[in-house]
């Protein structure tokens, strides 16, 4: 359960900081002047990127807990 907790904490700034990194590089722009509605096409466009960053910093993170545990401590 302690793995799911971390993961789960990572796995959300993970996402948070893929989102801000997309808004800083133009995002809020693109967002603001689509002519179409949001939920049909940025939607899809967003939606991976933040969900790889959330991957990526949960797995991170999840492994260094586990070095973490299996490293001898001096």
């Amino acid at each position: 359960m302690e793995s799911f907790k971390i993961f789960r904490w990572w796995f959300m700034i993970g996402a948070l900081m893929a989102l801000a990194v997309i808004m800083i590089q133009g995002g809020v722009q693109d967002l603001m002047l689509a002519q179409e509605p949001i939920w049909e096409i940025k939607l899809v466009e967003l939606l991976p990127p933040i969900v790889g960053g959330g991957l990526l910093g949960g797995c991170i993170a999840l492994i260094l807990n586990r070095i973490k545990k299996t490293s001898p401590t001096a």
